[in-house]
């Protein structure tokens, strides 16, 4: 198993994004959309937050070495099934011409933003 954390530019080292690598996958989790840089939460629409957490799990792909076309499977969070169509125009626009499985689950316990959860083929490095 190996631990990636991406560089920290912030002043605020409390929260940063963090990925684990096991069985040849990389598991990304727990991506609020907060600006990892700050810890402030996201103050934009529910396009703002979804871009903000898909671009935290992104630094952690970057610091694993792995590219977006490794990204297998992605469940994103959200308080209310009416921001399903916006996050999937955010989702696509991120992924481009690579479309990995995702998921959209609505949940009563998430509060504001968005919280993404990534799955990628990765390789472990010493």
């Amino acid at each position: 198993m190996q631990i990636v954390t991406p560089d920290f530019k912030g002043k605020n080292p409390g929260h940063y994004s963090a990925g684990v690598i096991s069985n040849g996958m990389l598991y990304v989790s727990g991506q609020l959309s907060l600006d990892p840089d700050t810890r402030e939460p996201c103050t934009g629409d529910i396009r703002a937050h979804a871009l903000l957490a898909l671009n935290n799990v992104d630094r952690v792909l970057k610091a694993a070495g792995v590219t977006r076309n490794q990204v297998v499977l992605c469940r994103v969070y959200t308080p209310s099934s009416e921001y399903w169509g916006a996050i999937n125009e955010v989702y696509a626009d991120f992924f481009g011409e690579h479309k990995p499985a995702r998921i959209v689950v609505s949940t009563t316990s998430l509060h504001f933003g968005c919280l993404v959860e990534i799955e990628a083929m990765a390789e472990m490095h010493s």
